[in-house]
């Protein structure tokens, strides 16, 4: 028999997968376990994230 699992319980078990594993390269990186080019990759992501947030584009309705 299939079931069906609802969208938000979908949603709400990724995103708890996701902050699992954040929390575990967070971990990692603090203590020095990751290697160079690991590093350098998180590094990379992390400029894109801020570049992406600081130019988020504005909609503005016309008046």
């Amino acid at each position: 028999m299939n079931s069906v699992i609802p969208r938000a319980q979908a949603i709400a078990d990724a995103r708890a997968v996701l902050d699992r594993a954040r929390l575990r390269i967070a971990r990692d990186r603090a203590a020095g376990r990751l290697s160079p080019e690991h590093e350098l990759i998180i590094r990379r992501l992390e400029r894109q994230q801020r570049r992406n947030r600081t130019a988020a584009p504005v909609e503005r309705t016309a008046a």
